[in-house]
C-alpha cells in the first residue's frame, strides 16, 4: 500500500458527462478512504464553483458555500489532485491548466495530451501523421455547416462517401453522448444538427466490423498495458444504455484472441498513448477484424467506478483496484517531481 496521502478529487463539473463523473468520483473517494488516505471531495458545479462536500450524490446540485481557491500556496494543501472529470472542463486540459498554474501534482495527463485526446478531430489528426491504423472520418465545422451552403454540401456528400452505417459524434464528448448510428443519407443531416447541439467540431466516422477491443494503459515513462477485453452488448452499437444500465454491456477479460495479436493490439496501445503524450493513464479503444486493427479513439480520464472497463481490464490483468488507485497517486507525485527539474 502506498504511503498515505491528503488527496484532493474533484468530480461533478460543468459538461454533460456530470453525473457519470459523480459516480466515478464517489466510487474512487470510498477505496482511497479504504486505502488510508485523507481525501477531501469536490464538487464542481454546472457553473464552475467548487464546493467542499462529504461524498458525491447522484444528482442535484452541491450546498453550502463555494471554497475559495488560492494559486500560488503550494498545493491547494493537499499532496496530489486527482480529477475524475470526464467531457470539456475538465479532460480537455482546462483543469490541468489551473493546476499546472498554482502548482500541484496531479492524476492522469497534462494540457496538450489532454486536449489532444478529447477532440476526436484532433487525435485523429496526429494519430494520421504517426501512421497509425484507424477509422476513416470527415469533419463537420459549425461555422461552415450553417454560413456556407456549398461547404455544408461537400461536407454532406463527403460524409455519404463513407458509406453506412456511419456515426456522427461531437468532437469533444464522451460517454455517447450526443452519437447517432446513421444507417442510410437521408438521416445523416439530423444526426450532425443534433451533434452541433453538444459541440461546433462534429466527426463523422465510418462505421468498422470486427470486435470492440479495448486495452488499458498505466505509466509515465515506463507503461503496463493491460491485456485486451473484448466489449458484448446487445444492440448495433455500443450507446449509453450499453455503457450505463445494468447488463447493458459485458467485458470479457482477457479477449479470446490469439496471443499474436493480443501482443500487437497492446503495442499499438502503448504506441498510440506515446504518440498523444499521455501520462498517469489512459484506455485506447479499438475494432478488430481479423488480424485487421483499427484505432477508434483514446480516453484520458476514463470511467472510475470498480465496475468500469478500465478497472475491470487491469483487475484481469492481476492489479486490483484499490492497488490501482494507489499508482495513479505516486505516478502523480513522480511526474510532479521530473517536470520540476527543469526552468520553465
Amino acid at each position: 500500500m502506498a504511503s498515505p496521502r491528503r488527496v484532493m478529487l474533484l468530480a461533478g463539473g460543468r459538461s454533460s458527462e456530470r453525473d457519470v463523473s459523480l459516480a466515478s468520483g464517489e466510487a474512487v473517494r470510498c477505496r482511497l478512504v479504504e486505502n488510508g488516505h485523507d481525501v477531501v471531495a469536490v464538487e464542481i458545479s454546472l457553473d464552475g464553483r467548487w464546493f467542499e462536500v462529504p461524498s458525491y450524490a447522484a444528482a442535484g446540485s452541491p450546498v453550502g458555500d463555494p471554497m475559495s481557491v488560492t494559486p500560488g500556496l503550494g498545493a491547494l494543501d493537499v499532496d496530489v489532485v486527482f480529477p475524475v472529470l470526464h467531457g470539456p472542463f475538465g479532460e480537455d486540459g482546462t483543469i490541468q491548466g489551473f493546476l499546472e498554474t498554482v502548482g500541484v501534482p496531479y492524476v492522469g495527463s497534462g494540457v496538450a495530451a489532454s486536449a489532444i485526446c478529447l477532440d476526436k478531430l484532433l487525435f485523429k489528426e496526429v494519430a494520421g501523421r504517426a501512421d497509425i491504423p484507424q477509422v476513416d472520418y470527415v469533419a463537420i465545422e459549425a461555422d461552415s455547416w450553417r454560413g456556407d451552403e456549398r461547404a455544408r454540401d461537400r461536407m454532406l456528400a463527403a460524409a455519404e462517401a463513407l458509406g453506412f452505417p456511419s456515426f456522427v459524434k461531437p468532437a469533444r464528448l464522451g460517454s455517447s453522448v450526443g452519437i447517432s448510428r446513421v444507417s442510410q443519407a437521408g438521416e445523416l443531416e439530423a444526426a450532425i444538427q443534433n451533434a452541433l447541439r453538444y459541440d461546433p467540431r462534429v466527426i463523422v466516422e465510418a462505421g468498422a466490423p470486427g470486435d470492440e477491443i479495448e486495452c488499458a494503459v498505466l505509466g509515465n515513462l515506463e507503461l503496463d498495458v493491460s491485456q485486451p477485453g473484448r466489449l458484448e452488448f446487445a444492440g448495433d452499437w455500443y450507446d449509453f444504455s450499453a455503457k450505463y444500465e445494468a447488463g447493458g454491456m459485458r467485458l470479457i477479460a482477457p479477449a479470446p484472441i490469439e496471443e499474436s495479436l493480443e501482443i500487437e493490439i497492446c503495442s499499438l496501445a502503448a504506441r498510440v498513448y506515446r504518440v498523444a503524450g499521455c501520462a498517469g493513464m489512459a484506455r485506447v479503444d479499438f475494432f478488430v477484424d481479423g488480424t485487421e486493427i483499427l484505432v477508434n479513439e483514446i480516453n484520458t480520464i476514463p470511467g472510475f467506478t470498480p465496475t468500469s472497463v478500465y478497472a475491470k481490464l487491469f483487475e484481469a490483468s492481476g492489479l486490483p483496484y484499490g492497488e490501482l488507485l494507489d499508482r495513479l497517486l505516486e505516478l502523480a507525485v513522480e511526474r510532479f517531481a521530473r517536470e520540476r527539474e527543469f526552468s520553465f
